[in-house]
């Protein structure tokens, strides 16, 4: 799975189930992103491959986003997408038999949709993230980050 998570205004841009995921399908998901929603400051994420590969490292640089990579087994250093992921197994995976991965996309797409436009969230006075980020305007650091804090600022 691929999550692509504003942490401000909570929007799931993307959720992409693949049979696996490389650092071109990544770069592929991001500049849809940015297109739609603007370009980050930051990126958080984990280690994984597809996330520190030197295509990634490259474009990032050149589209001069930094990058906030979470300790390796510290999930809390990443809490909007892990909590994001929990309501997902819970609300969504655990509820469902996916048979194919056509019909795993589609089942996922409908979830993220319903999360986006319907679903209340309480730390956002409880509208959905799509109602919230319109009255917001734009983001100030959209495409799963937050606006950036003295604390990220000392990590990098």
């Amino acid at each position: 799975m691929l999550t692509i998570l504003d942490e401000y205004t909570r929007e799931c841009h993307v959720l992409w189930a693949d049979r696996s995921l490389r650092a071109h399908d990544v770069l592929s998901w991001l500049q849809k992103t940015i297109e739609v929603h603007g370009a980050p400051a930051y990126l958080r994420s984990d280690n994984g491959s597809e996330f520190i590969a030197h295509e990634v490292q490259r474009w990032l640089a050149e589209n001069h986003i930094k990058t906030i990579y979470i300790d390796p087994g510290s999930p809390w250093q990443n809490g909007f997408v892990e909590s994001f992921h929990g309501r997902f197994r819970d609300e969504c995976l655990n509820r469902e038999q996916l048979w194919t991965l056509t019909e795993a996309r589609v089942v996922i797409e409908d979830f993220r949709q319903e999360y986006n436009h319907r679903r209340p969230h309480s730390r956002l006075g409880y509208q959905s993230p799509v109602r919230f980020a319109l009255q917001q305007g734009p983001s100030p650091a959209s495409v799963g980050l937050r606006p950036p804090c003295a604390g990220d600022v000392k990590t990098l």
